[in-house]
């Protein structure tokens, strides 16, 4: 019966593990677009303020 104990709390402490990780992938920036960097180099608008 122990046994059963140990796999159940062994399980939420992999599942504990695993929503960390995604949330500290998703607060790193992982999640961010990923098709957005090159439509960005294609923008004409001059970021230097310079005309």
């Amino acid at each position: 019966m122990w046994s059963v104990f140990l796999l159940i709390f062994l399980s939420l402490c992999a599942g504990v593990g695993a929503w960390l990780f995604f949330l500290w992938a998703v607060k790193s920036g992982q999640y961010d677009d990923p098709e957005g960097p090159k439509y960005r180099m294609l923008d004409d608008e001059d970021e230097t303020g310079e005309k």
